[in-house]
């Protein structure tokens, strides 16, 4: 399992449907080591704290083995060109990551990395600022009808992080997996 690559954003104004907002969705790649805080990555940042962040969502994490699957109906939507690829970071996620989808990632699992530890948390739910960046209206619908979702990471050991490191997943109790969390959530 690796972290492909790091991204984070500042709070910056979104043309949505519902007019212009707040958001932080538009996360860019990092190089180097970024600082792992209790609230999140070192230069990110969350426009509405009521919905994003914070101590169980500082962190959130998304399969890059997804990415197809949203470059083709991006496509298909007209909001992207045949053959455009999605820059890490797209979704909205701060980490890109290979080897770990939704149905493996059970909530209290540790992501450990070299100098710090993340516990998978909670899923992802998509709101309107999804469809405004993936650029076309159905993109929420379709992440919760795929279950393709990610998911949030609380910060258990703070340290620092880095594009191209690998972790290892330790179980937790392995109760309920997100895909089957964000099922029963979103259903």
């Amino acid at each position: 399992m690796k972290l492909v690559s790091l991204n984070t954003a500042l709070a910056a104004t979104l043309l949505t449907n519902r007019g212009t907002v707040q958001s932080g969705i538009r996360k860019t790649p990092r190089q180097g080591p970024v600082a792992v805080q209790p609230l999140g990555l070192e230069g990110d940042e969350q426009a509405d704290p009521s919905v994003h962040g914070g101590i169980t969502k500082a962190v959130y994490a998304y399969p890059q083995e997804h990415y197809a699957f949203w470059q083709t109906v991006r496509a298909q939507a007209g909001a992207q060109t045949w053959g455009e690829t999605l820059a890490p970071g797209a979704l909205g996620e701060n980490l890109t990551i290979t080897g770990l989808i939704e149905a493996k990632a059970w909530i209290g699992d540790l992501l450990r990395f070299p100098d710090c530890e993340l516990a998978v948390s909670e899923p992802r739910y998509p709101c309107f600022k999804f469809n405004a960046v993936m650029g076309f209206k159905q993109a929420a619908k379709m992440m919760v009808k795929s279950g393709w979702c990610g998911f949030y990471l609380a910060v258990r050991s703070p340290g620092t992080i880095e594009a191209g490191q690998s972790f290892e997943l330790v179980p937790g109790p392995r109760e309920v997996n997100i895909r089957e969390l964000f099922y029963a959530k979103a259903g």
